[in-house]
């Protein structure tokens, strides 16, 4: 028998009973422990607990130690025994009866030699209970509701399963526990939840967690299923019915907020423990937070300076460059499967070791009753990161509480004795570093740093190690980011193990070791966009503010306010446009037609005016791009440039860009006398940039460093264009590529397809991080505006009788021209 004792425990005491993560919690009836001394007899009442390996006395006084007894060879005579002093309160002796003989019955399970035998015997009495269960329906709230499925689950908490039943109606999901703990029945309402996940529970897909708040760090509840299907039912039962209450969020939306600074580094980081399985309420998959310092030393903590802060690029194991090379000379030398770290950034172990002094009896379950050396206790800051840099198997991250507003796991307010060291001194609070006064001070100051300006720049590079494409592979070798096998989804399928002792040894160890996210990124994870009004860097500590001291200027300022009002765009004129390729050219300020001119007998597909203002270049399917000067009211030159039809120029600082349907886009050098004039002779072919399909449209960025084309085949590529490299090349759509355009910062590609998708791509890395799929792909003459962060149309504008086929706004969002199949080409200007 085990006495676990506390002064005090907190509010959940129950964990602290269970040593096994993999225990049952069957029954739970209110009994008296009976004492007896010289002088007189004393009972304690409390609850009187039946689980799978184990018979627990838990008191309602918590000043009195819990009391458990081991269904093991070595209690067999102490435990008939001990059953003679626990009086179990029932209206009738059945109770006593059955509650004896099912204790016997896994006592005898307990005794079998093989711990595959013990665990299957253990679990078909928990299957045979189930089956002879159901839920209670009279535990309706409502008379009228209407039931959707059944089943057999188990709610998962910190190291307990509590089994028993689910139901799911049109209004409710009801779990009715098998001991009635918590509660006889949870209950939950549909119409309050606000988000689902389906998760892996030991590496197996069966898991379903709910939550009914947005932010919330903890869910309502977390199930474990018996098999997918059921899973799945229910969460599509639930998705189906909420799909008008809330929106799927993915983990490319999320990045796209992050980026646009809608979410802090500190919400981002939560959502993406979500989506990719990590839970408060699963130890083994509970959610990881980075190290951000690594200055533990000094009296001030300076933010402003790069060394401040630890390298986000690599993993904790390769921040010491000394014991990196221990481990990777103990790699090359090791046989399939290699890994290069034996422990994990996050376990059990891991988490209990920080929450120690608000969960104790989470670590008292893990450690057998018992508490670490007090010398190997979370005593300080400054040498747990000190001993994560140095010691031979410490790699581990740190827990969200390092960043939020509660600072109790740092203090020992429950006076737990958490022993002595062996410098004399008994464990108490943590120690926080010398720049923070205490822990509230710390967690303040910390929590600052997440969000500085040196980890909003880096945090991507951290992410592409956890949960992105640095996480496993190749990738991960050469990031010195190698964990055992048995850590990843699929890496360890323990169902293919026969031998059941093998195959229970497996699981167990998976729940103990830990396991790494589900990876939510295969390619590299991109840069927050942030205000750089002081560039840090891990290369120079006193670098200076650049010329561009900020992403956003005054004409961004300008772009932010006009978006604002983009719904409120008013029809200032209109005008017919004709069916033969012309060129027609209309005074903006008399709104009337002023001239018009023809090139070819072929539609013109592009027209632009160059930057002197007094010349027009046209593009024409008949290969040929034609020059217009409005002074002299003529056509000046003809460059025959390419093989097939000629569908989009761009013109930036005398050089001239015009993309084909021959699968090129040439680069012309304008070698201007200084004249208006613009001659054929003057066109130098610089360069010519091959695709493997028809060009259908090219767009420069503000600055004209980098150039994107659109294809017929559904590519995006996108150039350098002091180089003429391929920067990126990102196969997004599925049809023809009708236009491209960069964001004004250069830092996104939007795109638009024949497939009816709009995508947004991260130039940095290629990765696209926004998808819309329209109704239809041109819309029946209305201007669509829409929220790339929520996929949706926020406004529709009345524009055209037919379908709207192009479009053209001014640098400061104010003024927009459409045209349509209508034959109409409609001014519009924004009112403020």
């Amino acid at each position: 028998m085990a006495f676990l004792k506390t002064h005090e425990r907190t509010k959940e005491r129950f964990s602290l009973l269970l040593l096994d993560l993999e225990e049952y919690y069957f029954e739970q009836h209110t009994a008296y422990h009976v004492t007896s001394s010289s002088k007189k007899e004393r009972k304690i009442r409390g609850s009187f607990k039946v689980c799978s390996r184990s018979i627990i006395f838990d008191p309602e006084d918590l000043t009195e130690p819990i009391l458990k007894v081991c269904y093991s060879h070595t209690y067999v005579c102490y435990f008939y025994h001990r059953l003679s002093v626990f009086q179990i309160s029932a209206h009738v002796e059945l109770w006593t009866l059955c509650c004896v003989c099912f204790s016997f019955f896994l006592h005898r399970a307990s005794c079998l030699e093989k711990l595959g035998d013990q665990t299957a015997m253990i679990a078909a009495n928990l299957q045979s209970r189930l089956a002879r269960s159901s839920f209670d329906k009279n535990c309706f709230q409502n008379v009228a509701e209407r039931p959707h499925m059944e089943c057999a689950v188990e709610m998962v908490l910190p190291l307990v399963s509590n089994p028993g039943h689910v139901c799911i109606t049109d209004e409710n999901l009801y779990f009715q526990p098998l001991n009635g703990y918590p509660e006889h029945v949870i209950q939950i309402k549909l119409n309050r939840v606000r988000r689902i996940y389906k998760r892996r529970h030991g590496l197996r897909p069966l898991g379903l967690e709910v939550f009914c708040t947005e932010n919330d760090f903890c869910s309502d509840i977390y199930l474990k299923f018996y098999n997918t299907a059921d899973r799945d039912e229910i969460y599509y039962y639930i998705a189906t019915f909420l799909e008008n209450h809330m929106t799927e969020h993915t983990a490319e939306s999320y990045m796209l907020q992050w980026q646009r600074g809608h979410l802090s580094n500190y919400q981002y980081l939560l959502h993406l423990n979500n989506l990719a399985d990590r839970s408060c309420n699963d130890l083994s998959q509970y959610p990881v937070f980075p190290w951000v310092i690594a200055d533990y030393t000094s009296s001030q903590l300076d933010l402003t300076n790069a060394a401040t802060f630890r390298d986000l690029s690599k993993p904790v194991g390769a921040l010491n460059r000394e014991r990196l090379d221990r481990l990777l000379a103990r790699y090359k030398g090791m046989p399939e499967p290699r890994f290069m770290y034996g422990s994990h950034y996050s376990s059990p172990g891991y988490v209990l070791f920080y929450l120690v002094r608000v969960a104790p009896e989470h670590m008292l379950c893990l450690q057998n009753g018992r508490y670490d050396h007090a010398d190997r206790m979370f005593n300080s800051i400054g040498e747990t990161w000190k001993n994560c840099l140095e010691g031979a198997t410490d790699f581990k991250e740190l827990i969200p509480e390092f960043y939020g507003n509660d600072c109790s796991f740092l203090e020992n307010k429950l006076n737990l004795d958490l022993g002595r060291r062996q410098n004399g001194s008994l464990v108490g609070d943590v120690v926080p570093p010398p720049w923070a006064s205490d822990a509230s001070d710390f967690l303040q100051k910390h929590r600052t740093a997440l969000e500085s300006q040196y980890v909003s720049e880096h945090l991507h590079e951290w992410i592409d190690l956890v949960f992105g494409f640095k996480q496993r592979g190749s990738e991960a070798v050469a990031a010195h980011n190698v964990f055992h096998p048995l850590t990843y989804e699929g890496g360890i399928d323990c169902d293919s193990i026969e031998d059941p002792d093998e195959r229970i040894a497996m699981l167990t160890q998976i729940l103990e070791f830990g396991q790494t996210p589900t990876q939510l990124f295969s390619s590299p994870h991109p840069q927050r966009i942030t205000p750089r009004f002081q560039n840090i860097t891990r290369s120079s500590s006193n670098t200076s503010p650049s010329e561009d001291s900020s992403f956003e200027d005054l004409t961004e300022e300008s772009r932010k306010l006009a978006w604002a009002n983009m719904g409120n765009l008013t029809l200032v004129s209109s005008h017919k446009v004709h069916k033969d390729p012309r060129m027609l050219m209309f005074s903006k300020e008399l709104k009337e037609f002023q001239r018009s001119m023809s090139f070819s007998n072929m539609a013109l597909s592009s027209c632009l005016m160059l930057a002197d203002g007094k010349t027009v270049a046209c593009s024409s399917w008949d290969n040929n791009v034609y020059f217009y000067s409005i002074p002299y009211g003529r056509r000046q030159d003809t460059l025959m440039g390419h093989d097939d039809a000629v569908s989009k120029m761009c013109w930036f600082d005398e050089r001239l860009y015009t993309a084909s349907w021959d699968s090129t886009v040439k680069v012309w050098q304008c070698a201007s006398d200084g004249s208006s004039s613009h001659k054929r002779s003057q066109f130098q072919l610089l360069a010519e940039l091959e695709h493997d399909s028809g060009v259908n449209t090219i767009g420069l960025n503000p600055a004209g460093t980098l150039l994107v084309s659109g294809c017929k085949d559904g590519a995006v590529t996108i150039w350098d264009t002091s180089s003429y490299n391929t920067l990126q090349q990102v196969h997004c759509h599925t049809a023809t590529i009708h236009h491209t355009a960069f964001s004004p910062d250069s830092r996104h590609v939007l795109s638009v397809g024949a497939d009816s998708c709009m995508k947004v791509i991260d130039v940095q890395t290629g990765m696209v991080i926004s998808s819309v799929k329209a109704e239809e792909e041109q819309s029946p003459g209305d201007l669509l505006l829409w929220d790339l962060l929520s996929n949706t149309v926020t406004k529709r504008i009345p524009a055209h009788s037919g379908a709207v086929t192009a479009m053209w706004m001014n640098d400061l969002c104010s003024t927009v021209i459409t045209g349509g199949e209508d034959r109409q080409m409609i001014f519009w200007k924004l009112q403020s």
